[in-house]
């Protein structure tokens, strides 16, 4: 560990200390080397103390800087680990940091450019548009075609920065979940690499412009969703270019207002647009928070949203997509045990779970939901709870799945923001009713016979010698299965007659004791007794001698 990261090190347990987030831990979990490590650090005393525990983690998260708050924002989206309250908490950290000097952003530029910045752009606005944790963003207009757009750069060293934290998060997770054990809910080690999957991309800005474009082509004759046309030419790691966009942000609810804004409609296409990119296309915009969602100023009785940063994207294997429609539509059929038998089936939770104990949780979960109008019910409450259950039965964490609630949650909540009023269940319903029609239809199977058909041309001619080895191999299994059984048969006679044999020889024997003990005719006992010998030693000779078969 180099003296910078020994520094960062004490600044990031001064700052714990000094939130009491020490306090946070149960006595009984804090061994006497943990209290002993706390007690030479006295001068470090819990200054917050009039301030609940979910406070307190937000306070110090946005002291540490960018890296942590991103975690805490990302923290804050695993509910099924933290508490509502706290998660609450958390969420209210903001992104928002100091731009770096201009002079610094044109010389990152440039660099990634080869060029001066007037070589391919007019009019450089040297103040930026905005600024976060992770890049800077600054306005120009294309040279070529007079096109406004937006250059998007990293910080400088920022990499190093985000590698240093992690690295220190890594190991402070590490001493956590010894403290706690293995078997703890809160999962800390889980949780880093989680969030350390999720920053790494964000660093990648080439990434971000490749799935920005995938996600326009596939919106690309949509009039709910546009993404900004990205400019690949001036596309790098550290770079990109795309088009500018003008649009209200999607939480200013009184400017949307104001224009004229449709909120019924824009709500609803917020829920189809989820459900599209996610059972459509399989690729869905992970990061749908208020600060990357805008809605155009054009048409405003039918208005369509404007996305920007897709440096987060996840996807759901074909499996996992038809158990999640199928695991909402039985939620709304009050199918708890096809609930229960879908989350085993899925490999979610493990094959030998008890199934009746589980659906028993899962209806005490469920079941008050109901008490509800459906207007007011939550789809991403509901996967909550449901992880929430199935964590209690030893569920594997699927971080796609984890992407997925986090991005419903962000959609349910704009939506009712948006319009409170809305119900999911009448506009999600039929969209999943009709997709799993598609899925396990004819329209289905011939989709999945037209996918698979290159694959099986390309295999067609192997197949007679593929057929023929097989056969073959299964020929050859039968013999060696019959001769198996020969040899075992073998052995068995064997042992029955050495077994015989032995059991003989041991009546005679104690018959010739017998004789012998009772003064009778000696030639009699002498007889029984050698011949039991003999008995004895043909048996011992005859048992098998190897019993591998």
């Amino acid at each position: 560990m180099t003296i910078k990261s020994m520094r960062r090190a004490y600044q990031v347990v001064k700052t714990v200390l000094q939130y009491g987030l020490d306090d946070l831990i149960p006595a009984k979990l804090k061994p006497w080397y943990f209290r002993l490590l706390r007690w030479s650090l006295f001068w470090l005393t819990n200054q917050h103390k009039d301030k609940v525990g979910g406070e307190r983690l937000k306070l110090a998260m946005q002291e540490l800087g960018p890296v942590y708050i991103k975690f805490g924002q990302m923290l804050s989206t695993r509910r099924d680990l933290l508490s509502d309250e706290w998660a609450e908490e958390l969420a209210m950290l903001q992104d928002r940091v100091p731009p770096f000097d201009s002079a610094i952003a044109r010389t990152q530029i440039e660099t990634e450019l080869g060029a001066p910045i007037e070589t391919y752009f007019d009019n450089f606005d040297d103040t930026p548009l905005a600024s976060a944790s992770i890049s800077q963003v600054h306005t120009a207009t294309l040279k070529s075609n007079g096109e406004e757009v937006v250059l998007k750069v990293l910080r400088p060293n920022v990499e190093e920065k985000v590698h240093a934290d992690l690295q220190l998060m890594t190991q402070s997770a590490q001493v956590l979940e010894t403290l706690l054990g293995h078997g703890n809910r809160l999962r800390p080690a889980e949780v880093v690499e989680d969030y350390r999957t999720t920053i790494e991309g964000e660093l990648n800005l080439k990434l971000e412009a490749l799935n920005a474009i995938k996600l326009r082509n596939n919106f690309i004759d949509s009039g709910a969703l546009y993404i900004p046309k990205m400019y690949e030419e001036f596309c790098f790691t550290r770079l990109i270019v795309m088009e500018r966009i003008y649009g209200v942000p999607v939480s200013d609810r009184a400017a949307l207002e104001a224009q004229g804004t449709n909120l019924k409609l824009l709500a609803e296409r917020g829920v189809e647009l989820f459900f599209t990119q996610v059972f459509r296309d399989n690729f869905f915009h992970a990061d749908m928070h208020p600060g990357n969602i805008f809605v155009s100023t054009e048409h405003p009785e039918d208005p369509f949203y404007i996305g920007l940063d897709c440096g987060i994207m996840g996807t759901l294997t074909e499996q996992d997509k038809r158990y999640l429609a199928e695991n909402f539509l039985a939620f709304f059929n009050r199918d708890y045990t096809r609930i229960a038998q879908l989350y085993i089936e899925s490999g979610w939770v493990a094959a030998d779970t008890d199934l009746v104990a589980f659906e028993q949780a899962i209806k005490v979960v469920c079941e008050p939901m109901f008490n509800k109008p459906l207007d007011e019910i939550s789809f991403g409450h509901v996967l909550l709870e449901l992880f929430r259950t199935a964590r209690r039965f030893d569920m594997v964490v699927q971080p796609q799945l984890v992407l997925l609630e986090k991005t419903l949650l962000y959609i349910e909540g704009l939506g009712r923001q948006l319009y409170p009023q809305l119900d999911l269940w009448q506009t999600a319903k039929p969209f999943l009713e009709s997709w799993m029609a598609e899925q396990m239809g004819p329209m289905g199977m011939a989709k999945k016979i037209k996918k698979q058909f290159p694959y099986w041309t390309d295999k067609l001619p192997e197949l007679p010698e593929l057929v023929y080895d097989n056969l073959k191999m299964g020929k050859n299994f039968v013999n060696s299965q019959n001769q198996l059984l020969d040899r075992y048969l073998k052995q068995q006679q064997k042992a029955h007659k050495s077994n015989y044999l032995l059991i003989t020889s041991a009546v005679l024997v104690i018959c010739g004791s017998i004789l012998f003990s009772q003064n009778a005719t000696l030639w009699a006992s002498y007889a029984c007794i050698g011949i039991g010998a003999t008995f004895w030693l043909l048996g011992w000779r005859s048992r098998p001698k190897n019993r591998k078969f």
